[in-house]
């Protein structure tokens, strides 16, 4: 395993936190956060282990030349449209949502499809509407909200695949298998 940029900044993110609550606080401060950070991650391991599950069996059932004709540069609306009602049915957090969309880019999706998968999940999914927003704004609410977020996704992607052919916004290649 290779450390990448990001590996490297948020372990030194990490150890300046630790310094902070050493100077301020010492060892006993420091050992709250440790315990707290392992709480969190009790909490969302099975959320995290689920969808890099989800992530690894979608890399194995589909293969690149599917997932390119139905998600990838050429698939057109059709892909968006596709990636969108993916992302708005697509249940939970973030630990399911991203190694989905990482699975799916690796397969061969563009980034056009996965920004509209993002931000289908982000602002229109099914789940949440369901448990969070009906109950707690309205019906009233809840449809005229989805209604103008509806084409925001299909949008998202279509300038996502205009932004990523200019030089300044070339995305790196997708890691290999």
């Amino acid at each position: 395993m290779r450390l990448t940029r990001t590996d490297i900044v948020f372990l030194i993110l990490a150890i300046l936190g630790g310094a902070a609550c050493f100077w301020q606080g010492g060892l006993p401060l420091v050992g709250a956060g440790m315990a707290e950070a392992l709480g969190l991650l009790l909490i969302v391991l099975p959320q995290l282990a689920a969808g890099l599950l989800m992530g690894g069996l979608i890399s194995r059932l589909v293969s690149r030349d599917r997932v390119a004709a139905l998600l990838g540069q050429e698939s057109g609306m059709r892909g968006l449209m596709l990636a969108s009602f993916a992302g708005a049915i697509t249940p939970g957090g973030p630990f399911t949502s991203f190694p989905v969309v990482h699975a799916l880019w690796v397969a061969g999706a563009d980034a056009g499809a996965l920004i509209a998968y993002l931000t289908s999940w982000a602002l229109i999914g099914v789940n949440r509407l369901i448990v969070w927003e009906l109950p707690l704004m309205g019906a009233e609410f809840t449809l005229v909200r989805t209604l103008v977020c509806l084409p925001l996704p299909i949008l998202a992607g279509l300038l996502a695949r205009a932004l990523v052919r200019l030089p300044i916004f070339a995305l790196r290649k997708a890691p290999a298998e």
